[in-house]
């Protein structure tokens, strides 16, 4: 594979030995004489290489690697050139000191064609697994790349996280599944000081208590058998960054223990460990449960929620932010049709009207699915309400939601919630009785009737 190398030498006959090698190589080549000439060349003409000599007037090796450096933390990877440094014999010492500010190898003077060749290779082998390291990133980061919606809830909802995410607070993310709580979180951590840092996640659902703890606090050699060596947790793999404890309702009893003592003391112990490990992570959990009702249960600690629930977020589920399927759909549609398509596609006014009538009761996740679904068996550039795969139900499907200060009893509930369903029958029915009938699964004239008793004026409500 052909690449472009930048060769940055005070020495002349230097400079002329590696063009003609590189060049015989099959490699497009580039010279500078000093650092400010080298800089300026790997900005405008983002060589894939660099053949940097340590020793140069004015801007020295060293200073042009720390430059790099700094550009590295602001542009994606594969913009910045892999650096192998040319240094003479005796300032091995320099060339360390070089490695440790971001070269990937470094050449002696003189050096052998063949040692050229190997180190051209080894450089090749690093600019390749940083591209791929770069494609996986932007891969992820487009696969949580911000939280979708323009709803007054969602709008609320992202800006007030905005505000939290520059705390290192607890937060704890609330909503049924599917609604998107790794998305907040995930833009929790991007909008936070510590977006450079990783950004672990763990499910306390996935492993038994044993497995989990492992996984969260790592272990010593010798902690049990099999443990041959030390193994750092997720914990200690985060520092500085972000944990998400995914499904932290369901982290058994004898963790909820250790995981309150690391956020109080913000130090834990890894199993079989004898030494307190300090750490500094931001925790974010997230829960699909009831966790007061679980507290009851004396299934969650309740000194661990009021921890947990510094700062706490409750996402809306799909059903009750419509409002943003446009948004989420042109989003999904994006983000799947050139990858599973090959193809850009729309949806047509027919199948967005089944999908805006479903009830989702998977949300943004079922959504995603369905239009992924769609995307793979659509033949032709406009989804159809048959590629989505999903009914409209005949029931009828009404939220109601009560403020703390209403009553409960049964009856009173009941008669308002079937009042509801009758005037949403009525509607989608323009009003006409016999539709209305059908949609409910009644016999005609026992609708009129349930309509009487319950005070729906048929005529005043749907003219």
């Amino acid at each position: 594979m052909q690449i472009r190398v930048l060769v940055v030498d005070d020495d002349h006959d230097i400079v002329s030995a590696l063009q003609k090698r590189l060049t015989w190589m099959g490699h497009e080549v580039l010279t500078a004489e000093d650092g400010e000439q080298a800089l300026k060349l790997a900005i405008e003409d983002q060589p894939d290489l660099m053949l940097l000599d340590i020793e140069l007037p004015g801007l020295s090796g060293l200073d042009v690697l720390k430059r790099l450096a700094e550009r590295r933390s602001s542009v994606p990877p594969h913009v910045t050139p892999e650096v192998v440094v040319i240094t003479a014999f005796g300032t091995i010492d320099r060339a360390v000191e070089a490695i440790r500010l971001g070269a990937c190898d470094f050449l002696t003077k003189p050096f052998e064609p063949d040692h050229l060749s190997a180190v051209i290779e080894k450089a090749r082998a690093q600019m390749a697994l940083t591209r791929q390291i770069g494609l996986l990133q932007t891969e992820v980061e487009g696969r949580y790349e911000q939280v979708i919606g323009q709803s007054p809830r969602m709008v609320e909802l992202r800006d007030t996280a905005r505000r939290a995410a520059g705390a290192s607070a607890t937060v704890l993310l609330l909503g049924e599944t599917g609604t998107g709580k790794e998305v907040m979180a995930r833009a929790l951590h991007r909008w936070s000081p510590r977006a450079s840092k990783p950004f672990v996640v763990v499910n306390c659902a996935a492993l038994p208590e044993s497995l989990l703890e492992n996984e969260l606090f790592g272990h010593e050699k010798g902690a049990y058998t099999g443990a041959v060596k030390r193994d750092l947790g997720k914990i200690e793999s985060a520092e500085d960054g972000t944990v998400f404890l995914d499904e932290i309702g369901d982290m058994p009893a004898g963790l909820q223990t250790r995981l309150l003592r690391l956020l109080q003391d913000q130090e834990f112990y890894r199993v079989g460990g004898t030494q307190p490990i300090r750490t500094n992570v931001r925790f974010i959990a997230a829960t699909n449960k009831d966790l007061k009702e679980a507290i009851q249960d004396g299934l969650f600690r309740e000194d661990l929620f009021y921890r947990l629930n510094v700062i706490s977020f409750t996402l809306p589920p799909l059903r009750k932010r419509l409002d943003d399927l446009p948004a989420l759909v042109e989003h999904f549609l994006q983000l799947h049709g050139a990858k599973v398509a090959h193809r850009s596609l729309r949806v047509s006014q027919d199948a967005f009207e089944v999908i805006h009538g479903y009830h989702w009761p998977g949300n943004v996740r079922e959504l995603e699915n369905v239009l992924v679904r769609a995307i793979t068996l659509c033949p032709g550039d406009c989804i159809e309400p048959e590629h989505l795969g999903i009914m409209l139900p005949r029931r009828l499907l009404v939220d109601v939601s009560f403020s703390e200060d209403e009553t409960l009893n049964y009856h009173t509930v009941m008669e308002q919630y079937s009042r509801k369903v009758l005037e949403e029958a009525l509607r989608r029915a323009g009003g006409n009785q016999t539709k209305a009938a059908e949609l409910l699964g009644l016999q005609r004239t026992y609708l009129t009737r349930l309509l009487r008793q319950r005070g729906v004026a048929v005529k005043a409500s749907f003219p």
